[in-house]
C-alpha cells in the first residue's frame, strides 16, 4: 500500500497521535510506504526541515522490521520499499512533499544501485487535473520531471495526490518510452472522500494495468442503512476512477532490464522415458539449417534424434512451387530448437509441403494402447490471408474405413488428424485402436501472430487437448484408447483424405514430439504449471 501524502490536516501533535494509532492496525499485516504532504509539515520547508511529529510518527524506525523496507534518506522523510509479485521485484519510491537536491541525489543512488527494477515514484504533488481528468505538470512537478523522472527509465508509473480531481496523462521520458503519471485524490467528494482506496491490478499475461477505486468503509455497511450519499459514493466509475493501462511490460523494461530468452536445449535433454520420436528442425535435426528463407527441397531428410528410426522426408504437393517451405529462425520462447520450417500452403490451386515418415518407421504402426502425448509448436501468419479451412498440422495416412471403424463423420478420414477449422478451431479426431468411434476434441479459436504450444494427452481412456498448457473445453469423455494407425506414414503439414492431400499448413512449426505415455503439462516441451 502506498499513501500519498496528507495524513492529517493540520500536522498536529493530537492529529499525528491519532494516524499513528490508525495505521498500528496494519503495521503488520500489510507491508506500505507512506510520505509527508503540505498539512503534514510546515509547507514552507524542504526534506531538510529536521524534527517534526510526523517524522517521529512516520520515520524509518516505524519500517525497520518491514519485509519490504529497503531504506530512508538520511533526514528521514524520503524512503524506498522493494516488493516480489508477478515473478520480479518492483521498486515503490517515496519522495516528501517537497524534495532537496539532497533528498533527489538521495533518490537517484537507490535507483542506481537497483538499475534492472521497475520504479513506482510516489509522491504528494506532481501533477493536477483539470475538470476532464486531463493532467500535468505543476510547477513543482515540472522540477521532479526535468531534474529526477525523465532521466531514468525505471520509472514507469507515478503517483500523487495534493490536488483534485483525479486524473492522469502520459509523458515521454529521455529514452522515448512512456511514463503513466496519475492524480488520486478525493477530499472534494462527501466525507471527504471517505477512505477511497484504489487498487492497481498489475496482469502481467495480459500487459495491462486494471484500475478501481472503491471506500471499503462504505461497502463493509449493510446496504439497507447506507445513505443516499454513501450508496452514490462507495465504488467510483468514471473514466479517472475505474480504466485499464496497456503497457507492454517486457518492451518497457527492455532498456534497464532486458528478458534473457532461454538458450537452446539440445535434443537429450528432452527425451524422457517414452519418447517415442523427436524431430526439430535446428542443425540437430535438419542439413542445411541456418538461413532464413533457405527453400527445403523435396527429398531433405529431417532427423528422427530419439534414434528410432521415424526419420521425415521433405515433399511438395501437387507441384507447388519451391517457396512453399522454407526454413526460418523464428521459435516459441521455450522451444528447445530454435527454429522453424515455415509453411506456405493454401487453397485454388491446393499447395504445400509435407514431412512424410519413411517407409517402416515404427511410428507408421504403434498403437499406444496405453495412452499417448503428441507435441507441436505452432505459429499461424497474422495477418491470417486466404481459406484455408482444414488445413492439416500432422496426421496418420490412412482411411478409418479400412481399419474397420463405422462411428464417424465418414469413413475416408484418417485414422488420426490435429487441423484447424474455418473459424480456427483447432480440431483433434482420432479413430481409437480399440473402440469403434471417434471422439474429438475442439479448441477456442486460436490466435494469429503468436507461438502456441499444442499436446495431445491420452491416458489409454480419454484424450484431453492443451493450447499453452490449458485444457481446451471441448474434450470428449467418450473412451478411447489407441490410435487405429494402419502402417502407413505420420505427416507433418497436412491431412490426406480419400488418399489425396489437399491444401498444405499455412504457418510456422517448430519442434514435434510424440510420446507413448500420457505426460502432464510439467513434462511438456515447454513445461507449464
Amino acid at each position: 500500500m502506498t499513501h500519498l501524502g496528507d495524513v492529517t490536516e493540520h500536522g498536529t501533535d493530537q492529529e499525528i497521535a491519532l494516524a499513528d494509532k490508525t495505521f498500528r492496525a496494519i503495521d503488520k499485516k500489510v507491508p506500505y510506504s507512506i510520505l509527508a504532504g503540505n498539512h503534514d509539515v510546515r509547507s514552507s520547508t524542504d526534506d531538510q526541515r529536521g524534527d517534526t511529529a510526523y517524522l517521529r510518527a512516520f520515520g524509518p524506525h516505524r519500517f525497520a522490521k518491514s519485509p519490504t523496507f529497503g531504506g530512508a534518506s538520511p533526514d528521514g522523510y524520503n524512503s524506498y520499499h522493494v516488493i516480489q509479485a508477478g515473478g520480479r521485484q518492483w521498486l515503490i519510491l517515496a519522495l516528501d512533499w517537497r524534495a532537496s537536491d539532497q533528498g533527489l541525489r538521495w533518490a537517484q543512488g537507490v535507483l542506481d544501485a537497483h538499475r534492472t527494477l521497475p520504479v513506482i515514484f510516489t509522491t504528494h504533488e506532481l501533477v493536477g487535473s483539470d475538470d476532464n481528468g486531463e493532467a500535468s505538470l505543476s510547477g513543482y512537478g515540472r522540477r521532479l520531471w526535468d531534474n529526477f523522472i525523465r532521466r531514468n527509465d525505471q520509472i514507469f508509473l507515478t503517483l500523487n495526490g495534493h490536488y483534485w480531481p483525479p486524473g492522469r496523462t502520459i509523458l515521454k521520458n529521455d529514452a522515448g518510452n512512456d511514463v503513466h503519471a496519475h492524480i488520486t485524490n478525493y477530499q472534494d467528494r462527501y466525507y471527504g472522500g471517505a477512505g477511497m482506496i484504489r487498487l492497481y491490478h498489475f496482469d502481467l499475461v495480459r500487459d495491462v494495468i486494471d484500475v478501481e477505486t472503491f471506500s471499503p468503509w462504505f461497502l463493509a455497511r449493510d446496504p439497507q442503512r447506507r445513505t443516499p450519499l454513501e450508496a452514490e459514493t462507495l465504488e467510483l466509475t468514471g473514466p479517472a476512477d475505474r480504466f485499464s493501462v496497456e503497457i507492454d511490460f517486457a518492451a518497457r523494461f527492455q532498456g534497464f532490464a532486458p528478458v534473457v530468452p532461454p538458450a537452446p536445449r539440445p535434443a537429450r535433454a528432452v527425451m524422457p522415458r517414452g519418447t517415442e520420436a523427436y524431430w526439430r528442425f535446428d542443425t540437430e535435426g535438419l542439413s542445411g539449417a541456418g538461413t532464413a528463407g533457405n527453400r527445403i527441397a523435396p527429398g531433405t531428410v529431417v532427423r528422427d534424434l530419439t534414434g528410432h528410426g521415424n526419420d521425415l522426408t521433405v515433399q511438395r504437393l501437387n507441384s507447388s512451387a519451391p517457396e512453399v517451405l522454407t526454413w526460418s529462425p523464428e521459435h516459441h520462447d521455450g522451444q528447445p530448437a530454435h527454429a522453424s520450417l515455415r509453411f506456405d500452403g493454401g487453397k485454388n490451386p491446393d499447395r504445400g509441403a509435407i514431412l512424410e515418415a519413411v517407409a517402416g518407421a515404427p511410428v507408421n504402426s504403434m498403437k499406444f494402447r496405453s495412452g499417448y502425448t503428441i507435441e507441436a509448436f505452432v505459429k499461424l501468419p497474422e495477418p491470417f490471408e486466404g481459406d484455408h479451412a482444414w488445413m492439416g498440422i500432422l496426421s496418420w495416412e490412412g482411411r478409418n474405413g479400412d481399419a474397420g471403424k463405422t462411428n464417424g463423420w465418414s469413413r475416408d478420414e484418417p485414422t488420426c488428424s490435429l487441423n484447424l477449422s474455418p473459424e480456427r478451431f483447432l480440431q483433434f479426431v482420432v479413430y481409437p485402436d480399440v473402440q469403434d468411434a471417434s471422439p474429438t476434441s475442439w479448441s477456442h479459436a486460436l490466435p494469429t501472430g503468436e507461438w502456441m504450444h499444442l499436446a495431445v494427452v491420452n491416458n489409454g481412456q480419454a484424450t484431453v487437448v492443451y493450447v499453452n498448457g490449458s485444457k481446451i473445453a471441448r474434450n470428449p469423455t467418450q473412451p478411447s484408447t489407441g490410435i487405429a494407425t494402419l502402417g502407413k506414414p505420420f505427416v507433418i503439414g497436412a491431412t490426406q483424405f480419400a488418399e489425396q492431400f489437399g491444401q498444405g499448413f499455412y504457418g510456422w512449426i517448430g519442434d514435434v514430439r510424440i510420446s507413448s505415455r500420457p505426460l502432464r503439462p510439467t513434462e511438456f516441451l515447454t513445461p507449464f504449471k
